[in-house]
């Protein structure tokens, strides 16, 4: 019996149908719920302030992120945890870009150092980033290991090793 390989495409549309459907319908609804309370024009007010305010933390975090950044790169490391929070700062920026109270939210959690920080370290837990230093480059699919300072085709004692590959597809 032919059983179907379950199509990624098919795992990602609940993520979308949320993004594109439920999370319009909430921002409506809180919307129309802070108008009713506060009024109309106060509500579309409060929707640009924390619009420009959103722009303004994210510049200040953005050049924070960017010298981290420059750092660990002048120090000869791998930048990985001020990428990820550039890749969440950048959500956050999208996220108030968005109209509305929750997206807002969002966002500036997303802004905020310490929210962001607890937010990289959920994320690299998860995903279990694995680094790769200069010092020694190994792949496991190939067999084949790298340490600095050596040659190609040294084993880093000056001793020379001949081998033979297959490439696994």
């Amino acid at each position: 019996m032919f059983i179907p390989e379950e199509d990624p495409a098919l795992r990602t549309f609940p993520v979308f149908a949320l993004l594109f459907f439920v999370v319009p319908l909430v921002e409506i609804y809180f919307l129309v719920q802070v108008g009713q309370v506060i009024g109309a024009f106060p509500t579309i007010l409060l929707v640009v302030f924390t619009a420009v305010l959103g722009a303004f933390l994210l510049r200040q975090q953005g050049l924070s992120t960017f010298v981290k950044f420059q750092r660990a790169m002048a120090q000869g490391e791998v930048p990985a945890t001020a990428m990820l929070e550039g890749l969440i700062l950048l959500v956050g920026g999208l996220l108030l870009m968005t109209p509305g109270f929750v997206t807002d939210t969002i966002g500036f959690l997303c802004l905020i150092p310490f929210t962001r920080a607890w937010i990289v370290k959920g994320l690299s837990s998860r995903f279990q980033m694995h680094v790769i230093s200069s010092s020694s480059v190994s792949s496991a699919s190939t067999g084949f290991h790298y340490q600095q300072g050596s040659q190609p085709g040294q084993d880093g004692s000056g001793n020379v090793v001949e081998g033979e590959y297959t490439r696994k597809e």
